[in-house]
């Protein structure tokens, strides 16, 4: 295993749409979990993560479209993408490059704070907005900013 920052739940990352956020905790989990898996154990948590994402990225991609959020596509689109790079990764690993797979795990943990707090944000408002009429009211404890605690 290589020397990494655990990637652990944090209240930055809460956008107060609750089952959002508690996809993204799992999320999180899944990615902690490869930082963390043995040379021997990395593709079955690669396999969790994808399926992990694929389930969280299809019911984001069925709100969206369900209830014509506006920057659907192009949230879609980065999705994809990662989908895509995942599915490369997985084919790598297979062939004995867990290096590849571990650096996968990296730029996860890296991406995914931007990504909740440029992309899912707007859609968590959207979606609370329809069901409640306003925006979320989030409360963090010891938020800096920051979804990696060390």
């Amino acid at each position: 295993m290589s020397s990494h920052t655990p990637f652990v739940w944090s209240d930055a990352l809460a956008l107060g749409y609750h089952h959002m956020d508690e996809t993204h905790h799992e999320f999180v989990e899944t990615v902690n979990a490869m930082l963390n898996a043995s040379d021997a154990d990395f593709a079955s948590a690669l396999d969790a993560f994808h399926d992990h994402a694929k389930r969280h990225f299809d019911e984001e991609a069925l709100w969206m479209n369900s209830t014509d959020f506006p920057a659907a596509r192009c949230h879609i689109d980065e999705h994809n993408a990662v989908l895509h790079s995942v599915e490369e990764v997985q084919a790598l690993v297979a062939q004995g490059d867990v290096e590849v797979g571990r650096r996968l795990a990296v730029e996860l943990q890296r991406w995914f704070p931007a990504h909740v707090d440029h992309m899912d944000s707007a859609l968590a408002q959207w979606m609370v907005k329809r069901a409640a009429g306003g925006a979320p009211v989030v409360f963090r404890r010891n938020a800096t900013g920051a979804a990696v605690d060390n």
